[in-house]
């Protein structure tokens, strides 16, 4: 798999090539754009909100193998690029 970073306003996103397509870590821009201490939660409790109001964006979102800092590689919910303009719109 190819792996790379994106930069967004100066913050790093994880993303990779998927069936001919990116997809980008829904945590680290869940953590660029709310600024928030811990991506992961906010995106958790993001999650559980649309998925009570029934929407369908996380239903775009697929669990991909991501390096983590300590160099591992975790299973983390990435999203492709209408994916990422469909959560960018969830958040408040």
């Amino acid at each position: 798999m190819d792996t790379h970073l994106a930069v967004f306003e100066g913050k790093q996103i994880r993303k990779l090539m998927h069936h001919g397509e990116w997809w980008f870590s829904v945590t680290d821009i869940c953590t660029v754009l709310t600024e928030s201490p811990d991506g992961g939660a906010y995106w958790r409790k993001l999650k559980q909100r649309l998925l009570e109001e029934g929407s369908q964006v996380v239903t775009f979102c697929h669990g991909l193998k991501l390096e983590a800092s300590d160099g591992k590689k975790y299973e983390t919910d990435c999203a492709n690029t209408e994916g990422v303009f469909r959560i960018i719109q969830s958040i408040p």
